[in-house]
């Protein structure tokens, strides 16, 4: 099955962007050429937009359909939750219906689930794609053991693999390359990035000595330039762990790792405005066309929530990162390695 490079995501509708305002971001999606939209049946809102707008468009064998299903919406209380055998036939119904189709192209398992055994949930997905309900099946928010143990499942019975793990990625989340994108690469799995931009932190609008835009994510929380510094340094998204005997304390460590992470995110920042600006692109536009460099790698998922938004997101396609500046980027937002992967660099094993 052929998908367009970028696929629209619709967590916003309904949520972020109005109806109206969804479905001009799907007509102007599908007239660039793109194939490939993507919802799940907890946004709130969104299979419905989605649905009445194929109903209108008559077009629903043009798009490549995806939806999830884990969280819960509400719906039939207790067992509204997972990937156990009755939520997966439940939530599937209950997804076609509100987009006025009878199959999804995608279905995916939006997290990995705890309780539930594998072999039902793998069992079960088999089942809906016996019965037509779906094409192909795909996963999200698992980690690289998860992958593994849901494939050998499928492998073993004789049942349908997953074929897409959507991850979150990006030049700041970079951790899904220590195991989960070289068991994908491993596999034959192709890989779509979840918050490509990181929640607009890679789209230039925050800045270290600027309280964020009051249209913005964070400054719809960040009110003030206290409030802003306060979050900096509060703020610890980990990917690098000093090792403890370069540590007098642990409270030490955590206020050392905080400040690294913080310095990490802004020289990132820092590097892509200065790609964008040598290439007269934006921002956003370079941080995706990273994406697109890295092996294995289908394409992001645009979270786009407003119109202008989704076209800027569009020019990030038809031109490529130089070797120089893909390598830059890499240098500046390598997150570095856990153990036993800084063991393989260490004695020159690739592991990548």
């Amino acid at each position: 099955m052929r998908v367009s490079t970028l696929c629209l995501g619709g967590m916003a509708f309904g949520h972020d962007a109005d109806e109206k305002t969804s479905c001009k971001m799907m007509d102007f999606f599908m007239e660039a050429g793109g194939n490939f939209i993507d919802t799940s049946n907890n946004y709130s809102g969104s299979e419905e937009i989605i649905g009445s707008w194929l109903k209108k468009k008559a077009n629903r064998r043009q798009v490549i359909l995806s939806s999830k299903v884990r969280f819960p919406t509400g719906e039939r209380g207790q067992n509204d939750v997972g990937l156990s055998r009755r939520h997966i036939i439940d939530a599937l119904d209950d997804s076609l219906r509100r987009l006025q189709t009878d199959y999804l192209d995608v279905y995916q398992a939006h997290c990995w689930d705890f309780v539930t055994p594998i072999e039902e949930t793998m069992r079960a997905f088999n089942d809906v794609v016996t019965q037509g309900k779906v094409r192909y099946i795909g996963a999200s928010n698992f980690g690289g053991w998860h992958l593994m143990k849901a494939l050998s499942a499928s492998d073993i019975n004789g049942w349908c693999r997953f074929v897409n793990l959507q991850s979150q990625y990006s030049l700041i989340t970079r951790t899904p390359e220590w195991e989960i994108l070289p068991a994908c690469r491993a596999e034959g799995i192709t890989v779509t990035a979840w918050s490509p931009l990181a929640a607009g932190w890679l789209t230039g609008k925050y800045a270290r000595d600027t309280i964020p835009p009051a249209d913005s994510r964070m400054g719809h929380v960040i009110k003030s330039r206290d409030e802003w510094d306060s979050f900096q340094k509060a703020d610890s998204n980990i990917a690098i762990i000093p090792h403890p005997h370069k540590m007098e304390a642990e409270k030490e460590s955590k206020r050392i790792v905080k400040v690294q992470e913080n310095e990490r995110r802004w020289r990132i920042i820092d590097a892509v405005r200065d790609v964008a600006k040598k290439r007269d692109r934006s921002c956003a536009q370079v941080s995706l066309a990273w994406i697109l460099t890295q092996p294995g790698v289908l394409g992001p998922v645009l979270g786009a929530r407003t119109l202008e938004q989704l076209q800027d997101n569009l020019g990030s396609v038809g031109w490529k990162l130089s070797a120089e500046e893909t390598g830059w980027l890499n240098e500046v937002s390598d997150p570095g390695s856990p153990y036993p992967l800084d063991f393989f660099q260490e004695y020159g094993i690739p592991w990548r």
